[in-house]
């Protein structure tokens, strides 16, 4: 894994863009009443806790299977994306699937963030049991198809990427966020790694586990990942009450909710999220929750 030289770079572009909307005196009234300027990437209506929690969050989407003879450094999968480029570009979110599993195991997780205002591509992997480092290196191949050969790369802004998956594949998500620190956020599920140490990483990291996982249990897992990485980072940990280690493998609300919530704060720097992450979620699904609070 490579040592990290930058921390979230933002493009001319957006500078740009964000300057453009200052002088428009475009604002928002936050929580305590202060006027905000509206970032440049806000996608969608004002969030609520019912909007999270939905099946569906508020853009339509569609979907298209990518086969394994078309691309490289990946098995295929399947892209799912917002049907409307009226509110401009997205951002782009690879997802890897666990040891043994297709992608079809958490295929709920594609139309379920795609809605929220993101293109997804949910992969197959090379081999069925390929480690996390493999699995980090095919997430990082499938955001490259995404945004440079994809009949969808022109919907997608190929500055704001993120990376996430179960199991091995969360711990790819981990090794790809290691490797390429220009990526906007990490979501890492009940993750699977050798490696217990994370100090090099700059990617702003969620990570998800499961009270009861006996596959990678959290004490020897999830636990020591988010320990290790630092606070500069911006990282949270969520432990869901009771969960296993398949909680990813059906539809899950809490896990939905807080990885739009992260997804839609690092990867859109939308701050209209942030209630969601400080103080966080609560309540009896909820086993533990720690975050940086507040993210810069």
């Amino acid at each position: 894994m490579s040592s990290p030289t930058t921390t979230r770079p933002r493009s001319v572009a957006a500078r740009l863009a964000l300057a453009a909307t200052l002088v428009a005196g475009v604002v928002l009234t936050g929580p305590t009443g202060a006027a905000q300027a509206a970032g440049p990437y806000e996608r969608g209506p004002a969030p609520t806790t019912s909007i999270l929690e939905a099946s569906r969050g508020p853009f339509a989407t569609a979907s298209q299977s990518v086969s394994s003879l078309s691309v490289t450094g990946f098995g295929g999968g399947v892209i799912y994306y917002p049907t409307s480029t009226s509110e401009g570009t997205f951002g782009a979110v690879a997802i890897s699937p666990g040891y043994t599993a297709a992608w079809s195991s958490i295929s709920w997780l594609g139309p379920r963030i795609a809605s929220h205002g993101f293109v997804v591509i949910g992969i197959e992997t090379n081999s069925r049991l390929d480690q996390p480092d493999s699995r980090g290196r095919q997430l990082l191949a499938a955001l490259d198809y995404l945004t440079e050969r994809s009949s969808v790369r022109t919907r997608i802004d190929s500055s704001r990427l993120a990376v996430a998956g179960h199991s091995m594949g969360g711990g790819g998500s981990l090794e790809a966020a290691s490797d390429r620190p220009s990526l906007q956020a990490a979501v890492p599920l009940a993750p699977w790694n050798t490696d217990k140490s994370w100090s090099e990483l700059r990617v702003p990291t969620l990570i998800i586990g499961g009270e009861s996982d006996s596959v990678a249990p959290v004490a020897t897992h999830s636990v020591p990942f988010y320990n290790s990485i630092p606070a500069s980072a911006e990282k949270a940990y969520l432990e869901l009450n009771g969960a296993s280690h398949f909680f990813p493998q059906t539809t899950n609300t809490p896990t939905a909710r807080q990885m739009v919530a992260w997804l839609k704060r690092f990867v859109d720097d939308d701050t209209r999220y942030e209630q969601f992450l400080c103080p966080g979620p609560s309540g009896s699904q909820i086993e533990e929750y720690r975050n940086t609070c507040p993210s810069a």
